[in-house]
């Protein structure tokens, strides 16, 4: 069973730091993509960043400059750095593991980030 496990989550002041982690199950078949996402009270998911199994990244224009992404192939794991931390990035962040087989996209359970002003 594929499990995707999110760490690193929790309070912080506006202007600091926190690195979140997660971990993917290690099985037959590679990851095409690993990312992050996350999500508040009412409102859609929204992509954070991304990484490829090649190291491309995509940000999105809100983390830009701010949260940076890395990726441990061989050991499945993706990092998001995340600095100059905003009240507005309060949210539930969840982890994205894209397997290279049909149907292998697999969520973490989530884990709350909250940013005080």
């Amino acid at each position: 069973q594929v499990k995707v496990v999110e760490s690193g989550g929790g309070l912080v002041q506006a202007g600091g730091s926190l690195r979140l982690s997660c971990a993917a199950s290690r099985g037959i078949f590679s990851i095409n993509a690993m990312g992050w996402y996350r999500q508040t009270p009412g409102k859609q998911r929204e992509l954070v960043a991304v990484i490829t199994s090649g190291g491309s990244t995509n940000y999105a224009d809100s983390v830009k400059g701010r949260f940076t992404i890395s990726r441990d192939n061989a050991k499945n794991l993706v990092y998001l750095q995340m600095s100059s931390l905003k009240p507005e990035d309060t949210a539930v962040y969840y982890c994205n593991a894209q397997y290279a087989v049909v149907g292998g996209d697999y969520w973490g359970q989530g884990i709350q980030v909250t940013v005080s002003s």
